[in-house]
């Protein structure tokens, strides 16, 4: 492996539900909601590469009050070797880093769910990064 992660921390939470008739209609609603996953990334330092993997819910409709949720999860990851090609370093930040911290994260986002008292939020407790990353390298 050509990295290690030596850090991780939520960097952004946003988690607003506007009014109770938004609460009580969410439940019949959540299907009009879509997951997205992003992924960015800062170089810090030579070495030092910020991961930043984004998991939030967009309405696919947009004739209902909105809920807010997003969660801005920073991973940071020091590379182990002095030279990487370009591509490696593609294939950890998209692919490598995102599979190993997807899970935590989830996690993290279903349980504020369910602390606000919705049980039926499904997420996918799997996401190929590999083949995301291999469709969009086609697109």
């Amino acid at each position: 492996m050509n990295y290690k992660i030596i850090g991780k921390y939520i960097k952004n939470l946003e988690f607003s539900i506007p009014n109770p008739k938004v609460f009580f209609l969410l439940s019949k609603n959540i299907a009009n909601y879509k997951i997205n996953i992003d992924i960015k990334s800062n170089q810090i330092e030579k070495d030092i590469i910020e991961v930043i993997l984004t998991l939030s819910l967009t309405p696919t409709k947009d004739n209902f009050e909105k809920i807010n949720t997003k969660i801005e999860f920073s991973t940071i990851v020091q590379l182990t070797k002095d030279e990487i090609a370009k591509n490696e370093i593609e294939k950890i930040v998209l692919i490598h880093v995102p599979s190993e911290v997807y899970s935590g994260l989830r996690k993290i986002f279903i349980s504020l769910f369910e602390s606000s008292g919705f049980k039926d939020v499904k997420i996918n407790e799997n996401i190929d990064f590999q083949k995301l990353y291999s469709e969009n390298r086609i697109q």
